[in-house]
C-alpha cells in the first residue's frame, strides 16, 4: 500500500524585545515556541527578534519589518509565521494584509497543539469551546470570513471544513458547549463528593508541560497513560487509585487516596483555556494536596515554577498544601542536586522514569494525610460487614480480633468519617 507523506509545514518565529525584558529570556522564550510548532507538527525555518521600545500598535512589529518577514517568507516557500506573544485581532488582520502566509500567534498556536491532543468527549468539547472563543473576536470586521482557506497548523478544530460561520451560529454553538461542559462539570462535582463521603484523600499532580506528570502517574500507579516527550502530550485528565506499601510489619497500611493527573500548564497559558477546562482543573482545585512536579533538568526551571505558581494563583489553588517534586534528577550534575537538596529540604528528589525516589515521596505523601486519622477502637457485629469493609477503605486499619460479639477493630480514621461510622455500627 503507497503511502502518501504530508510534507511538514515551515514556520517562522518571531519575537519582540521590549526594554524591560533581556536577550536570553526572548531567546529562551523562542526556543519554547520552536517546540510548541514542532508539536504541532512544522518545523522552524528561521527566527526573527526585533528590538523596541513598545509592540506596534497596528501590526505589533512595524510596517518595515512585516514587509521584510513577507519577502522572506517568500523566498523560502515559508507556511505559517508563528508570533511568541499574543496579537490582538486588528493586528493579526493588519498583519494579514502584508505577510501572504499564515499567522499565529502564541495562543493560537497552543490551541491547535490542543485540537490534535485532545482524545476525550470532555477534553474535544472543552478545546472547541476555547476555538470558538478565541475565533469569535477576530471575526468582527471579518464579515462572515472565518479564517483563510487551506488546512494546517491553526486551521484544526472547529471551521476546519465549514469556514463561512456568522457570529449568530458561533454563538449558539458556545451556549451550547457552555451547557455540555456545565453538565459534565456537575458529573466531576458529584464523583468528588463521593469520594469526600468515603473518605478518600485527593492528591493532584501538577506541573509545567513536559515536567514528567504522565510518567509519574503510571510510576506511582501503574496507570499505562499514554506519555511522549512533546509539549501538551496528554491533556484528558485520569484519576488512579494510590496505593501505600506496607513498611512496619502491621497487618494494613493502607490510605483510601486517589491521585489526578491533569492538563500541563505553561508560561501565557491562554484565558481561553482556562475558562474552557474549568471542570477539568477543578480537580486541582478541589484536591487535598499538591504534588508539583519540576522538570529539574530544565534550564528554566525557576521561571517554570513561577509560571505554576501563576496559574494555580488564576485558578484559586495557590493556597493548598503542596509538596514540591523535582523530577528527572538523574540528568542533572550530583553537585546540582546536593546543592538543590540544600536549598529546599522539605521537597522531594525523584526520577520518575527510573523510579527512583518513589518510596521518599510517598511517604511525604503520607505524611501529609497520617495527621488527618484519628485512633479508634470499635466492636462490628458480625452483620455488619459493610461497616468493616468501610473502615478498611477509608482508614489504616492497626489491629483486629475475633470475638463473640464481633470483630474488635483498632483503627486509625478521619476525623470526619468516625461519627457516620459509630452511627452504623448503632442502625438496626
Amino acid at each position: 500500500m503507497e503511502e502518501v507523506l504530508k510534507q511538514k509545514e515551515k514556520a517562522i518565529l518571531v519575537a519582540v524585545q521590549l526594554p524591560r525584558s533581556r536577550r536570553w529570556e526572548v531567546e529562551n522564550s523562542l526556543d519554547e515556541l520552536e517546540r510548541l510548532v514542532i508539536t504541532a507538527g512544522a518545523e522552524a525555518t528561521k527566527r526573527v527578534i526585533q528590538d523596541r521600545d513598545a509592540p506596534h500598535r497596528r501590526t505589533f512589529i512595524g510596517p518595515g519589518k512585516s514587509r521584510e518577514i513577507e519577502e522572506f517568507s517568500r523566498s523560502i516557500g515559508a507556511d505559517l509565521v508563528a508570533f511568541d506573544h499574543e496579537l490582538s485581532p486588528s493586528q493579526q488582520r493588519n498583519l494579514e494584509e502584508v505577510i501572504s502566509s499564515k499567522i499565529l500567534d502564541r495562543t493560537a498556536l497552543i490551541l491547535d497543539i490542543f485540537a490534535q491532543r485532545a482524545h476525550s468527549s470532555e477534553g474535544k468539547l472543552q478545546v472547541e469551546l476555547a476555538q470558538y472563543v478565541y475565533r469569535l473576536s477576530r471575526l468582527r470586521g471579518r464579515g462572515i470570513e472565518l479564517s483563510r482557506l487551506g488546512g494546517g497548523i491553526g486551521t484544526r478544530g472547529p471551521g476546519e471544513t465549514k469556514l463561512e460561520v456568522d457570529l449568530r451560529r458561533i454563538r449558539a454553538r458556545i451556549r451550547h458547549l457552555t451547557k455540555e461542559l456545565s453538565k459534565l462539570r456537575q458529573r466531576r462535582t458529584l464523583q468528588r463528593k463521593k469520594r469526600k463521603k468515603s473518605a478518600v484523600f485527593s492528591v493532584s499532580l501538577v506541573g509545567y508541560t513536559n515536567a514528567g506528570k504522565s510518567t509519574l502517574l503510571n510510576a506511582l500507579t501503574d496507570a499505562k497513560v499514554f506519555v511522549e516527550d512533546k509539549l501538551f502530550a496528554t491533556l484528558d485528565s485520569t484519576v488512579r487509585r494510590l496505593d501505600f506499601p506496607s513498611t512496619d510489619g502491621l497487618p494494613q497500611k493502607k490510605h483510601a487516596v486517589v491521585l489526578s493527573d491533569t492538563v500541563g500548564f505553561i508560561k501565557d497559558l491562554p484565558h481561553e483555556l482556562i475558562a474552557a477546562f474549568r471542570s477539568t482543573l477543578d480537580e486541582v482545585r478541589e484536591a487535598q494536596l499538591l504534588l508539583h512536579v519540576v522538570d529539574a533538568a530544565h534550564p528554566q526551571m525557576e521561571e517554570q515554577i513561577k509560571a505554576v505558581e501563576k496559574v494555580l494563583a488564576e485558578i484559586g489553588a495557590d493556597n493548598l498544601p503542596k509538596i514540591l517534586v523535582f523530577n528527572k534528577i538523574d540528568k542533572i550534575p550530583k553537585n546540582e542536586a546536593a546543592g538543590l537538596k540544600g536549598r529546599l529540604p522539605e521537597a522531594v528528589f525523584i526520577s520518575a522514569l527510573n523510579k527512583e525516589g518513589l518510596p521518599e515521596l510517598l511517604a511525604a505523601i503520607e505524611k501529609k494525610i497520617v495527621p488527618k486519622l484519628v485512633q479508634v477502637r470499635l466492636k462490628i457485629p458480625f452483620d455488619k460487614g459493610k461497616v468493616l469493609e468501610r473502615i478498611y477503605q477509608g482508614g489504616r486499619v492497626l489491629s483486629s480480633e475475633h470475638t463473640p460479639e464481633g470483630t474488635l477493630i483498632v483503627a486509625e480514621l478521619p476525623a470526619e468519617d468516625i461519627s457516620r461510622i459509630k452511627k452504623l455500627i448503632k442502625e438496626d
